[in-house]
């Protein structure tokens, strides 16, 4: 009885989430490339495991900017042809919905569509930066990259419609040192609302760091070893050393690995094809400048004055300074 009682209002749970997630991704008109992006350069120097992170068009996007204090409102991860290479069940799925594009995917999380597979092309009239783990080991590699593609099918965590509609709410309200914590969703399901979650997920399960709290050792708190062990064990000493504290995924956000110095920045459109030679730049302010340097071109001789024809000419007769 309670189960039907609770029935229709399950169902108007699920209109009113679905209505706030359209007006949630409702696009903006005041997008804006700033620099055209190469779609093959960006599939030569991309690799497995990279990240992307994409300035969206969403108002979604404008609101994590904003709280964020950064250009970057997405992110998701590259496995290329993993599902392909591995023989996974979607992989005959991905070739039939992407073609050739099936061996350069990405994951990502989308809040109306959920985890999902789609192709590297679909950013490249977005404004993007490519993000790649430093020194990240290929067994680490699979690990995140496995990770990511088991979250395939699950859908975005929107239990708490609350949660959801403190969006609609002026983000200027927020006070600075809560805006990441107005990021955080604390339903503790896989699936978060910030796309960002799942990835740091993924790298946190081998333990690479992102942008952690680093904290100094003091060497005061360190013990020395007894006399016999200076001599005959050798330890590894770590006076000094920082210790690093993990922050919770779902504070992670796409700047974190725009910050993060364990992640390099990758330039695909031009020096990544060391085609940029700044001397051969063509500025606007240059032809302009030279449009105005360009001497007057002479008026055509139709434009001339007829001397000859001319009943009285105001040009002095050699002969009749003769006399």
């Amino acid at each position: 009885m309670a189960q039907a009682i609770f029935h229709p209002l399950r169902h108007l749970r699920r209109a009113i989430i679905k209505q706030f997630a359209a007006l949630l991704t409702k696009p903006l008109n005041n997008y804006a490339v700033r620099f055209p992006n190469n779609l093959e350069a960006l599939k030569s120097q991309i690799r497995k495991g990279d990240v992307l992170l994409v300035e969206g068009s969403q108002r979604i996007s404008e609101v994590i900017k904003y709280l964020t204090q950064s250009s970057w409102s997405h992110s998701a991860l590259y496995i290329g042809d993993e599902l392909i290479r591995g023989n996974h069940p979607l992989a005959e799925q991905a070739r039939a919905t992407f073609g050739d594009d099936a061996r350069f995917l990405l994951v990502e999380a989308l809040v109306d569509e959920g985890v999902v597979l789609s192709s590297l092309s679909k950013y490249v009239e977005y404004n993007v930066r490519l993000c790649r783990p430093h020194n990240l080991q290929p067994q680490d590699c699979q690990v995140i990259l496995d990770d990511v593609i088991s979250h395939l099918g699950y859908t975005y965590d929107l239990q708490n419609i609350f949660d959801l509609g403190r969006y609609f709410l002026p983000v200027s309200l927020v006070p600075r040192r809560f805006r990441r914590r107005a990021l955080h969703f604390g339903s503790g399901l896989p699936t978060q609302v910030i796309c960002s979650s799942m990835i740091a997920s993924a790298f946190g399960k081998v333990r690479f760091p992102i942008l952690p709290h680093v904290e100094s050792t003091p060497d005061a708190q360190e013990t020395h070893p007894p006399f016999y062990r200076r001599f005959f064990v050798k330890e590894q000493d770590t006076r000094g050393r920082p210790v690093f504290r993990r922050r919770h995924p779902t504070l992670i956000t796409p700047r974190d690995f725009d910050l993060s110095p364990y992640f390099h920045a990758i330039k695909f459109n031009i020096i990544g094809s060391q085609r940029l030679d700044y001397r051969n730049i063509i500025w606007a302010e240059d032809s302009v400048a030279d449009e105005a340097q360009a001497p007057t071109a002479a008026p055509p001789a139709s434009a001339q004055p007829d001397i000859a024809a001319s009943p009285v000419s105001s040009v002095p007769s050699v002969q009749g300074r003769a006399g």
